[in-house]
């Protein structure tokens, strides 16, 4: 059930960016057609589901998930970049920077991330301007100076530093690097129907969590062929994450009690929800 509903938000999510896109250069509309394939689209399978919570047109919903999920994208092809993560794949295929060049990558990074914030600043996104005055400057926040990027940073920092992080630290950083994008996809729909107080704030931190956690243990017992990317990296440099600080058993754990405190707080929304429940299990034992 999951796995339909997770493809049929990639057919919309892919159909949208191949109308924007056919009136691009082609030097430009294929590396980002190429950019934005092969993923899971969780990140706007939340932003559809929590819209689908909140009584938001499906229409308008899908936009906002091809908008973060172009967010995404530009910051998976900034994060391979020789100068951060120094990454040859990416979902199972050659790296941007890689396929073309890397002043291409950098250039296609910077697109994604003004078509993002162009896709929700049109009408068709919402017929409410503060609506997507709301959602501009809320996406801006977390991926700018206090979210996504500040995560990236701290992630780099970690390597060039001695001082041995603690629990609270990786936490810290996760939180900005990857939770920031999942909690704003998943508030995303309670803010177009014009709701501030939601338990899918919560959802979302723990998701966000539990995601991350998965991802270092996907980076220690994953295999390359299924996960799609380079492996053990995080070990080789000497990273701390949830599995070096927690040990692999401990980290399993971690994110078990993580999901399920995370389905909890879905409750009070009954069967509407059950996409939502199924994607936290997903997070957890996913193999890529």
């Amino acid at each position: 059930m999951l796995d339909a509903v997770l493809a049929d938000t990639q057919s919309k999510v892919q159909t949208i960016f191949e109308k924007i896109t056919i009136k691009f250069d082609y030097r430009l509309s294929e590396p980002i057609l190429y950019a934005v394939s092969g993923g899971k689209c969780i990140r706007a399978f939340l932003a559809i589901e929590s819209a689908k919570i909140y009584g938001v047109a499906e229409c308008q919903a899908v936009r906002v998930g091809a908008a973060v999920e172009a967010i995404h994208a530009y910051s998976l092809i900034h994060d391979d970049l020789p100068c951060m993560d120094n990454d040859n794949f990416r979902r199972g295929k050659p790296t941007l920077h890689i396929k073309w060049q890397e002043s291409v990558a950098v250039l296609i990074g910077d697109a994604l991330q003004s078509l993002s914030f162009e896709i929700l600043s049109e009408e068709k996104t919402s017929n409410d301007p503060l609506v997507r005055l709301a959602l501009i400057s809320t996406l801006s926040k977390a991926i700018g100076a206090k979210g996504m990027v500040y995560g990236q940073f701290l992630d780099m920092e970690a390597e060039r530093q001695e001082k041995v992080f603690d629990l609270a630290a990786i936490m810290k950083l996760q939180n900005r690097k990857t939770g920031a994008l999942i909690e704003w996809s998943a508030l995303s729909g309670p803010l177009m129907a014009g709701v501030d107080n939601t338990p899918l704030k919560k959802y979302a931190e723990l998701l966000g969590l539990a995601f991350q956690i998965q991802d270092d243990i996907l980076d220690v017992e994953g295999e390359m062929k299924v996960v799609g990317k380079r492996l053990r990296k995080d070990y080789l440099a000497g990273k701390a994450t949830f599995v070096s600080f927690l040990g692999l058993s401990d980290a399993k754990k971690k994110a078990r009690l993580l999901i399920e405190e995370a389905i909890a707080e879905l409750d009070t929304f009954g069967k509407s929800s059950e996409n939502l429940k199924a994607l936290a299990q997903f997070v957890i034992s996913r193999e890529v």
